[in-house]
């Protein structure tokens, strides 16, 4: 249904996810954390979405708001993932917008067999690019050929 990112700073990834990859807040809210004492750690945490609809894939940004006061906070609010991808339409385009906004370039547009995607080996192609979010989390963007 979703997948979480913590991040260092909500705003410059906001850039990144929002307005480079073009996903849409639907909340921006502070929230009690996930784990321990809800009173003891503040998230602010933004929902966005592709697409509207109760079963739309959404990602979740994280931001710990209180770290020390509380000691360390709980694993589920720790930074990172180890990646993630989209579909796109035009992957070179998504690539070369995110390297002009500053993000670090890990696999330039490269195209492959679509048989990890779950296709019958040589029946079809897939270009694939990784770029780096502002907090160094890896993001994937794919598209069929």
């Amino acid at each position: 249904s979703h997948v979480a990112v913590g991040v260092s700073d909500m705003d410059t990834s906001l850039g990144f996810y929002r307005d480079i990859i073009g996903l849409r807040v639907t909340l921006d809210a502070e929230e009690g954390a996930f784990g321990g004492d809800r009173s003891a750690y503040r998230r602010r945490a933004v929902y966005l979405r592709v697409d509207e609809g109760t079963d739309e894939f959404f990602i979740v940004l994280d931001q710990l708001l209180d770290t020390a006061p509380h000691g360390t906070p709980p694993r589920i609010l720790q930074l990172g993932t180890h990646h993630f991808s989209f579909w796109v339409d035009d992957v070179t385009e998504m690539f070369e917008r995110a390297v002009a906004g500053g993000h670090r370039a890990i696999l330039r547009p490269t195209e492959a067999d679509a048989a990890a995607y779950g296709e019958p080996a040589g029946s079809g192609r897939i270009i694939t690019a990784i770029v780096k979010d502002p907090d160094g989390n890896p993001v994937q963007f794919d598209q069929r050929v």
